[in-house]
């Protein structure tokens, strides 16, 4: 494994993500912002949790083209369309989703969630980037 998740004490203390990413490898893999789309652009889902899961799904394709796999993913940052605290529920929700079919980590590695203006089109309510460390 090239990652390794922690909880150093001092820091906040949940179970969604893990704060910390120890990573080492010979590869650095920077994904460009995935969103809920098919290869030909078509939305592939209308609501958050939705939308999330299906990122998370490109996400996760964009990591094993590149021969690496989901465990190696040492960040991820979602974009998310106009955020406020009350769709924490529903961003995790497609999280957990993500987890169950396509294998992140539970915790998922750090992760930072920023609220944007508007994203590619007017149907993506969120992007996600990703930084992995491949062998």
């Amino acid at each position: 494994m090239t990652v390794h998740l922690s909880h150093p004490d001092g820091l906040l203390q949940q179970s969604d993500y893990a704060p910390v990413a120890l990573a080492t490898g010979t590869r650095l893999l920077l994904l460009a912002g995935q969103a809920s789309v098919t290869p030909a652009g078509e939305p592939t889902a209308a609501d958050l949790a939705g939308q999330v899961h299906s990122a998370l799904q490109n996400v996760a394709t964009g990591v094993t083209g590149a021969g690496g796999d989901v465990s190696d993913i040492a960040r991820m940052t979602f974009y998310v369309v106009g955020w406020t605290q009350d769709m924490a529920s529903d961003l995790w929700e497609g999280a957990s989703r993500a987890q169950e079919s396509e294998g992140f980590s539970s915790p998922l590695p750090p992760i930072t969630v920023i609220g944007v203006q508007a994203l590619w089109t007017p149907e993506l309510l969120v992007e996600i980037e990703a930084t992995a460390v491949l062998n």
